[in-house]
């Protein structure tokens, strides 16, 4: 056991892992005690979301208590069929959020700018 821990702590891994995972394309009658059981096999589950909404429905957040067992789950279960879906699991990411965000904030900021000054868009 000791070995193993060993082992762990020398290991590098890529900059996007981390112990949230995004599930998509998920059936839309999956509950949450069914996202355990088949995620809890690699691992301590500290906590499923799954999307109700029409937006988010079919989508997921996994998150594990270690990173080794998140990317343990998203390397196994990437492609792993659930009544006839295929999941697409990936590494929750907080940055490309922010960037949408942050970029229709930006485009709003200018269009607000346009019409106040009477600036329309470049004609050629």
């Amino acid at each position: 056991m000791a070995l193993a821990a060993t082992r762990r702590t020398n290991v590098r891994l890529p900059p996007e892992v981390n112990r949230i995972l995004y599930v998509r394309n998920l059936p839309y009658k999956i509950t949450a005690e069914e996202i355990y059981d088949i995620f809890g096999k690699y691992g301590p589950i500290r906590q499923v979301r799954v999307g109700v909404n029409p937006e988010t429905k079919g989508t997921a957040f996994v998150v594990y208590e270690d990173i080794f067992d998140a990317k343990n789950a998203c390397d196994h279960l990437s492609g792993f069929n659930v009544c006839n879906r295929y999941l697409v699991v990936l590494y929750y990411q907080s940055t490309k959020l922010y960037q949408k965000v942050d970029a229709e904030k930006k485009q709003a900021q200018l269009d607000a700018a346009k019409r106040k000054y009477g600036v329309e868009g470049m004609a050629k």
